[in-house]
Formats: C-alpha cells, structure tokens, sequence
C-alpha cells in the first residue's frame, strides 16, 4: 500500500527574519506597553500577515513596507474588499495604520500611508437587546429552575449572580468574571471595574445585585479574599467567559426568548433600559466604560426607535 503523500506546509507571508524584525516588536508594544487584549493583538497580527501576503502575491517584497505609497495602499483596499467583509476590512487597517504608527515612532518608516484612507462605509445596524419584561423572563429563569428540583441552591444562586452582575451594572463578560471581592464597596454599592485597556472605572452594580453577592460571599464562597473572584465555577474557581455565554443560552431557552442573544447584549439592553428612563446620554458613556460619545450614541437609535412606536400606538395623528 503506497504511503500517501502529505502536502508541503504554505510558506509564511513574512519570513521568520522579516517577522523577528518588523512583526514581533509591534505585537510586543501592543501586548506589554498598550496593554491591549490577546484577542486584539491576534487581529492586528493577522492584519499585518494578511498585507505582507498582498504585497508578496503583488511582486513585492514581502516586508516592502517603507516604499509604498497612497495609491499602493488604495489597490490593496480594492482587492480586500472582495475577501473580507466592511467591518473586518476596517479593522485590518485599523491594526496596519497603527502598524505604521509605531514604527515611525521607532524611527523606521517615515510616513503612513494608511492615513485618510478611504474605505467603504460601515453599516450601523442597531443593537439587539431585550425589553425590560424579557429581561424578567431572563432573570426569574434560576429560581424557576431551583423550584423545580432541576438545579440546586447553589447553582440558581450563582446562576441569578451572574445574570444580575452583567445586567445590573451593565459589565462585559471580561469584565464580569475579572471581578474580585477586593474591587466590591458594599458600603456604596458599586465596584471597581477593569475594562478595556485596562482602564478602570467606577460601575454602581444595583441593590439586588448587591444583596445577591452578600448572599452568595456568606453562603457559599470558599475563599471571599479580596483577590478571590465573585463569580465562579461549579469548583469554586473563577468563571470564563464561555461559561458564562453557555449560562445565558440555557436561561434564553428556558424563558423562550431569541437565542442570538449574548452576554454583551445583556449589556445592550442595560443601556437601552437606562436611556428610556430617561439616563443623559454622558452617564451612560460613563457608566458603560466607552471612550467615545459616539459609541454610546447608537443605543439612543433604539430609544428613538421605542418613542416612534409608542407615538404610532397612541397618538390620533400618528
């Protein structure tokens, strides 16, 4: 029997010498000095191997970057845009414009020709959330479990943890199973927040979030020190994040509620909860850890959205 050929590895865009040389630095500056998650430093990576494959299959060398211009970086947009979507063509050259950044900042290259690039326009679809009355569905979901012997205390207590943790004060998951003990102020009822690159900030949790980690830190943490994480596993040790998204989708299925629903919807729909009452849209900024007014300012599309109707259901003009 003839032993079956296997096929030759595909050669890297960027030679391990031209990687040590251009690639590794940048991921490191990224990684230790921005302090940008692992996640964003794998997409600014395959960002800068997806240009230097371009540049290869174009006839340049692959680590060419200091002798292109304008017009070689529009063709590149041209072509990607048959291979990625708007919003991934954007954080590629999101990631290679700060490429460029960094090693004129290191004196290497003199000009970044990514700046003012023009790239196909973002659509802004609106953020999925959940009506106040689907979040109750939601949240009654491990007490209706426990009533029913199919989990036991501890489990829809943590389970009720987590929901009201994320809801309560509008955390992302990272954000969520990073909190310790040690960053909860049960005199205020809030807690120090690490968000994104790691900028700290102050989120008020909600008395029923609050009453629910006494509840839980008295009852059944092993270890409540104040580097001891409030959420945790059924072994006691800290939550991930996918177990946190399993939770969610089993309590959706529970209450029947739309399954493309995620943790970070929950924090959508926190949002959305806050400017309906009548939240200025600066606390909500805050509250929520955004850099940028404008990335608050899509949830007030939704409370729009949410006036019109009503204004259609009631009003005799409408």
């Amino acid at each position: 029997m003839s032993k079956a050929v296997s096929s030759p590895e595909p050669e890297p865009a960027l030679p391990p010498a031209a990687a040590a040389e251009w690639l590794l630095p940048f991921l490191d500056f990224l990684a230790k000095e921005r302090r940008y998650s692992a996640y964003t430093v794998r997409n600014y990576r395959q960002a800068v191997e997806d240009f230097a494959a371009w540049l290869k299959q174009s006839g340049r060398a692959p680590d060419a970057f200091a002798m292109l211009g304008a017009r070689d970086v529009r063709d590149f947009v041209i072509e990607a845009q048959r291979r990625f979507g708007r919003r991934t063509l954007h954080n590629h050259v999101s990631g290679l414009r700060t490429f460029y950044r960094y090693w004129m900042r290191e004196g290497r290259l003199k000009k970044n020709p990514f700046t003012g690039v023009p790239l196909p326009k973002l659509e802004k679809p609106l953020p999925k959330f959940l009506t106040e009355s689907q979040m109750l569905k939601l949240l009654a979901g491990p007490d209706t479990l426990r009533a029913q012997e199919q989990i036991g205390e501890f489990t829809a207590l943590r389970d009720r943890l987590v929901l009201e943790v994320i809801y309560g004060g509008g955390l992302r998951v990272s954000e969520a199973v990073g909190l310790n003990y040690g960053a909860v102020d049960f005199g205020t009822g809030s807690a120090r927040v690490l968000g994104k690159g790691r900028k700290e900030r102050i989120c008020p949790l909600g008395d029923t979030a609050m009453a629910l980690i006494r509840k839980f830190r008295d009852t059944h943490a092993r270890r409540p020190g104040p580097t001891d994480p409030v959420l945790v596993s059924e072994r006691h040790g800290r939550m991930s994040p996918v177990e946190v998204q399993k939770l969610v989708k089993k309590y959706l299925a529970l209450a029947d509620l739309p399954m493309d629903i995620t943790p970070h919807k929950l924090r959508h729909s926190y949002a959305t909860h806050l400017l309906n009452a009548g939240a200025d849209l600066r606390s909500v900024q805050e509250l929520l850890g955004h850099a940028s007014l404008t990335t608050t300012q899509i949830y007030t599309h939704t409370s729009v959205a949410r006036l019109k109707e009503i204004h259609a259901k009631a009003h005799p003009r409408a």
